[in-house]
């Protein structure tokens, strides 16, 4: 297959680094526990590839990529882009190294890394679809966008389609979302947003790249989230994390559930929620790490490391609620 490579922070180690957020387990993408390898497909200016991303079992080594067909050079660098935002590949050990330091628990399994999508808009749906709803139903709302709404990989029947972009999501009618995509009050809130992705800022659409730009102030990023449909104060954080933003903690009932059986806390969901935002306070810019490292750990306490939890199985019901049922 035809490919490139892609060198990584010297302290990067792909199945733990890649596997260390839910969206890992979402439509398109597929971890092979086999072969510790990760496979989804990518829509670049020159149509859709798939890609296949392995790495030997050392930390540093280069990442190995291969592609569904040989990529023209500025596709290339489209991919390259995508696979480095994915992955995290732009938060250097330096970034972690600080990490570390505020919060030393991780160290030694050289944990930090908190794994995203390829593009902003697709972190922004994940989220928008992870609201409100049990873990299984996000697994199916996205499988669904994809089926239904998805690009397929040219002379590759059997995989996986794509995220839809946001000129697709925003020309589809609510009506196709709610009833083939599944995704229930969602559905005009989903369309609202495409269109302002799709949108250019001059016209009135979303500033994606100063959502994007480090150098915006988090007040201001929170603020322009916090204003598009269907994301209120939990995507809202969510979002910025998955930019890059750990200061801030997305706090839900898995949040509460945290609270009380790992860190003792008593009282009403709203009490625990504020205890458990004055717990992670200290870590300051890194809070949300130490606080999703914590739930994370958590979960593989269960299902062993989450590098070895096959999507369409275990990757149902990580959740506190579903390991319950385990």
């Amino acid at each position: 297959m035809p490919g490139f490579s892609l060198t990584p922070p010297a302290d990067y180690l792909l199945p733990r680094d890649y596997c260390s957020y839910g969206y890992f387990l979402l439509f398109p993408n597929h971890w092979s526990v086999r072969e510790q390898a990760l496979t989804r497909p990518l829509r670049l200016s020159g149509g859709v590839v798939g890609i296949r991303v392995t790495q030997p079992r050392r930390a540093g080594a280069p990442l190995k990529i291969e592609t569904s067909r040989t990529l023209a050079r500025d596709e290339r660098e489209e991919a390259r882009t995508q696979i480095t935002r994915m992955l995290r590949l732009d938060e250097d050990d330096r970034s972690i190294a600080e990490f570390h330091r505020l919060d030393g628990r991780w160290k030694k399994t050289g944990r930090g890394r908190v794994s995203r999508s390829p593009t902003l808009f697709e972190d922004v749906v994940k989220t928008v679809t992870s609201c409100n709803v049990t873990w299984p139903g996000t697994v199916q709302m996205n499988r669904r966008l994809c089926e239904v709404l998805g690009a397929p990989v040219p002379d590759k029947p059997d995989a996986a389609r794509t995220f839809p972009d946001a000129a697709r999501l925003a020309r589809t009618r609510p009506q196709t979302l709610r009833a083939r995509c599944r995704v229930g009050y969602r559905d005009q809130r989903l369309v609202e947003l495409a269109r302002l992705f799709r949108t250019p800022a001059s016209r009135g659409g979303l500033n994606v790249a100063r959502l994007e730009d480090p150098a915006t102030p988090d007040d201001e990023v929170h603020e322009m989230l916090i204003d598009l449909p269907g994301v209120g104060p939990y995507a809202a954080a969510n979002i910025m994390q998955l930019l890059g933003r750990y200061a801030r903690l997305p706090l839900d009932t898995e949040s509460v559930r945290h609270g009380r059986s790992l860190l003792g806390y008593k009282g009403s969901s709203a009490q625990v929620m504020k205890k458990v935002h004055s717990h992670y306070a200290p870590f300051g810019p890194h809070a949300f790490r130490s606080y999703w490292l914590e739930m994370w750990e958590f979960y593989e306490s269960k299902h062993g490391p989450a590098w070895t939890w096959e999507r369409d199985s275990t990757g149902k019901m990580f959740t506190a609620a579903q390991l319950k049922k385990a």
